[in-house]
C-alpha cells in the first residue's frame, strides 16, 4: 500500500515478504464496479447523489487525468450536514475530502492489504495504477469473500484428494 505521494510500507508490493499469492487484482472486477469518482470542483450535493444510488460509502476525488486526490465518505457528509459546516449546494468536494489517502496497487498482496485495513479500521481502500489513477475501490467484505472462497476451494480439493475422488 502506498500514500499518493510516498510508499507507506515496502512489504506491500507483491514481491515483498511471504504470504499467500493472491493479489488485489483477484477482486479487480468488483473493485472497479465500486469506483465512484468526482472532480475536486463537484458540489457536495453531487457527491451525496452519487452515494445515495450506490452500494458503497466512499467517493474518490480525482483530477482531470483520473489521479487520486482524496476521498469523501458518507460519514463525512453526515458530519458536515449535522454540524452545519457545509452548504451542500455551495461547498466543493476539495474543501471536505480527506487528502493523501492510502491506496493499493493491483499487484499488492490481498492478505496484506486486508490486514492493514483491519489494523487501521478502514472499510475501503482505493486501488490505483502506477500513475496513481484510480482503477477501483477495495471493500473489506469483497476481499474477505475472495479469501474465503479460495480457502473453500482448496479445502474441497484436499478432501477430494484424500477421499480418492477423481483419482481412480
Amino acid at each position: 500500500m502506498f500514500d499518493v505521494n510516498t510508499k507507506l510500507d515496502p512489504d506491500f508490493s507483491a514481491g515483498g515478504g511471504a504470504g499467500p499469492a493472491a493479489a488485489v487484482s483477484e477482486i479487480q472486477g468488483v473493485a472497479r464496479s465500486r469506483l465512484l469518482t468526482v472532480s475536486p470542483s463537484a458540489h457536495l450535493m453531487e457527491v451525496a447523489a452519487l452515494l445515495s444510488n450506490a452500494q458503497i460509502s466512499v467517493v474518490v476525488v480525482c483530477n482531470a487525468e483520473g489521479q487520486v486526490l482524496g476521498t469523501i465518505t458518507e460519514t463525512m457528509l453526515v458530519r458536515q450536514l449535522g454540524l452545519g459546516q457545509a452548504d451542500f449546494f455551495e461547498t466543493r468536494a476539495a474543501a471536505v475530502m480527506t487528502p493523501n489517502v492510502a491506496v493499493c496497487a493491483p499487484t499488492d498482496s490481498l492478505v496484506k492489504v486486508l490486514s492493514t485495513m483491519h489494523l487501521q479500521g478502514w472499510i475501503h481502500v482505493v486501488m490505483a495504477d502506477a500513475s496513481n489513477k484510480a482503477v477501483g475501490v477495495v471493500n473489506v467484505r469483497d476481499g474477505l469473500r475472495a479469501l474465503l472462497n479460495a480457502g473453500t476451494h482448496e479445502q474441497a480439493l484436499l478432501r477430494n484428494y484424500v477421499m480418492g475422488v477423481g483419482y481412480q
